[in-house]
């Protein structure tokens, strides 16, 4: 079992910048992918991005997020964060964090055996 807990979610205006940190506690011997989802109303939960824990950590980000978000690892902790930068309003959501041993698709929703409670972002017009 592994627990992953949010933080940093909040409300900003557009053009705005917050940072999500995801820490993870149990059995993470086994984790190899850590990533962030979102979810608005009515919506399908999407990967937004993903990094591989191990080694040089690939990452793999959504096309409308690539050059504005940054998905880092901190092994120490261990805690995986969202750097996120230029919000739009229509990323307004709540932000998952995830984890998995396996991922044939990293930003794919399925690939996920463990989910956290989510944080929300609130981007103002």
């Amino acid at each position: 079992q592994v627990q992953l807990v949010e933080s940093g979610g909040g409300s900003v205006q557009a053009g705005g910048s917050l940072r999500l940190s995801c820490t993870a506690s149990g059995y993470t011997a086994s984790t190899n992918y850590m990533a962030w989802f979102r979810q608005a109303p009515g919506k399908e939960r999407d990967g937004v991005a993903a990094i591989y824990t191990r080694s040089r950590g690939s990452t793999w980000y959504a096309g409308s997020v690539k050059g504005r978000f940054t998905i880092s690892q901190d092994n120490a902790k261990p805690t995986v964060s969202l750097q996120m930068n230029s919000l739009e309003p229509e990323e307004t959501a709540m932000y998952y964090c995830a984890e998995t041993s396996t991922a044939t698709f990293p930003l794919g929703r399925g690939n996920y055996d463990y989910w956290g409670q989510g944080t929300q972002v609130t981007v103002s017009s």
